[in-house]
């Protein structure tokens, strides 16, 4: 089985696609994470993070069993996958290696932003997550405060946003929803909730397919 989860940041898709993984035996691939990983690549070894030619080598040596979400997670990280992730070649070569992921048995869960329209069309079940910008920001406000940091609420929503406009307008599989996608709006469910009402939408596409 072979499902894509996709929606904006702080939606809640990756902890949501971990659940789902794990309840049904699946592997799980976070595909923002690649990106942070060419980025990462290329700021530890101080090349520029505007040379395309650069970045596309760093997504070819990319080994997507040695990435590190603790390490990846960092903002600083994340700014400069931004600036990659538009590249056309970098994403040729990453999507080539997320689609290989997804298709080694025993099936996968995949989340990211082009999941269901460009990685995988063809998997079984699409899940599209959403939630207001208000409300993704107050979860990743806590998320930071709770790990003992501090954060500004005003600039995390702003940083949303910006992510928001970037990830929907840029040229190269632009996010939206796949149109044979579920829609789930997490704006209010715990993750719990998120689960139920995910696992309920992959259990009767599984009983449909096997009464087929």
């Amino acid at each position: 089985m072979l499902i894509a989860i996709d929606g904006p940041a702080a939606s809640g898709k990756g902890t949501l696609a971990r659940r789902l993984a794990a309840h049904y035996g699946l592997r799980h691939l976070d595909t923002g994470l690649t990106y942070r990983g060419v980025a990462k690549t290329l700021l530890d070894t101080g090349r520029p993070l505007d040379d395309e030619a650069v970045a596309e080598e760093a997504a070819r040596a990319l080994d997507l069993g040695a990435l590190d979400r603790a390490v990846l997670s960092a903002h600083g990280i994340g700014e400069a996958a931004s600036k990659v992730a538009v590249m056309p070649s970098v994403r040729r070569v990453l999507v080539d290696k997320q689609r290989a992921f997804a298709a080694a048995p025993p099936g996968a869960v995949l989340d990211g932003r082009d999941i269901g329209t460009v990685v995988c069309p063809d998997a079984d079940v699409k899940l599209y997550v959403i939630a207001t910008a208000a409300v993704r920001a107050t979860r990743r406000w806590r998320e930071i405060e709770a790990a003992g940091g501090s954060a500004d609420y005003a600039g995390i929503l702003a940083d949303i946003e910006r992510r928001d406009a970037r990830d929907t307008e840029r040229a190269a599989s632009p996010m939206r929803p796949a149109e044979d996608a579920h829609l789930l709006d997490t704006s209010e469910m715990d993750i719990e909730t998120a689960f139920r009402a995910a696992s309920a939408v992959i259990d009767a596409r599984r009983a449909e397919r096997d009464a087929n």
